[in-house]
């Protein structure tokens, strides 16, 4: 007998909105102060971390289709919380983690700070998996690159977001995501990365799908073992969105319209 044919990219795709779906049953678990007041050390965590104007709320807000479930402060870098959330049950969780890199704060609370954070991301045993976001515009930063440091370090995983990619038009978002894929190969850094906006909701998907292996979701008693999104090594798909922005950058030079998405001009997300 004939093996049935298997549509991986559907599979995928059914995985990636099952997972979301899942996802959007996040609940407000606790607070804490410290790293040492964490919730028990089992079960599995994926930590969202960002400077403190990355959009990282907004982000978890769009993905758990919650308006109010993570909020920013008013003054970027005074959230010191770490705030944790349930999703479907206690032992998978979504753990928001204090935004990084603000001027205005003290220099000694930043090094309390990035000594709890180094703490977390290197010792913490259920920790799943890191969401790193980084505004498109200016890309990793100093401390985005200490963070993927500290991950490598304690060998966890890294998925990176490219936040606000509505502030930037087709070709040029495009370029950021090739130029930050050829700085993180330069670090000697494997992470996945994607483009993502929470003011247009792209790549909620995609995010959701990344998770879902962290989680260990299940699809039809099989787990979908890699993401969506290649690592950097031999990467095709990086290869075909070269081809591709050179393509549109032929038509740009030569006069004729390039495939472009339009710019909103709505606030940027917080």
């Amino acid at each position: 007998m004939s093996t049935p044919f298997t549509d991986v990219a559907a599979e995928h795709a059914v995985f990636n909105t099952k997972s979301r779906q899942r996802i959007q049953q996040t609940e407000f678990m606790t607070s804490a102060p410290t790293f040492r007041l964490c919730p028990p050390d089992v079960g599995l965590e994926v930590a969202f971390a960002g400077r403190s104007n990355a959009g990282k709320s907004s982000a978890i807000n769009a993905l758990t289709n919650q308006r109010q479930l993570a909020r920013s402060s008013k003054t970027p870098g005074r959230t010191q919380m770490i705030n944790f959330f349930s999703i479907g049950d206690k032992h998978r969780r979504l753990v928001d983690l204090p935004g990084y890199g603000y001027a205005a704060v003290p220099l000694e609370m930043k090094k309390e700070w990035q000594v709890e954070l180094e703490e977390y991301l290197v010792s913490r045993s259920s920790l799943a998996g890191l969401v790193l976001m980084t505004d498109i515009r200016h890309p990793l930063k100093f401390f985005d690159e200490q963070m993927l440091f500290w991950a490598k370090e304690g060998e966890l995983p890294v998925h990176i977001l490219l936040t606000k990619a509505d502030k930037l038009k087709y070709g040029a978002s495009k370029n950021a995501l090739l130029n930050t894929r050829k700085r993180l190969k330069e670090l000697g850094l494997k992470c996945t990365i994607q483009l993502f906006s929470a003011l247009r909701k792209e790549g909620l998907d995609e995010l959701a799908g990344v998770m879902g292996n962290w989680y260990d979701y299940q699809l039809n008693d099989n787990k979908i073992i890699e993401s969506s999104f290649n690592l950097l090594d031999d990467d095709p798909l990086e290869e075909e969105e070269e081809e591709e922005l050179l393509e549109d950058n032929e038509q740009s030079d030569s006069g004729q319209p390039a495939n472009e998405q339009p710019n909103d001009e709505s606030p940027t997300d917080r």
